[in-house]
């Protein structure tokens, strides 16, 4: 057996992923302090996410 203990996730994955999801909170959070219903902002939240996703994964080398 081999016991070596690599990473679950590189570490350019986990930046890129962690950049999506503060992008998609922020994005959510805001949409529902502007007065905008919960669902809105669920699904504001996620379509930030996938934008911010795809834009560091173009971005980041």
């Amino acid at each position: 057996m081999n016991n070596e203990n690599k990473p679950l996730l590189s570490l350019r994955t986990a930046i890129i992923l962690l950049l999506g999801v503060l992008c998609g909170l922020s994005a959510g959070i805001l949409t529902v302090l502007a007065g905008g219903p919960v669902a809105s902002g669920i699904l504001t939240g996620g379509a930030a996410f996938t934008a911010a996703v795809l834009f560091f994964h173009t971005i980041i080398a």
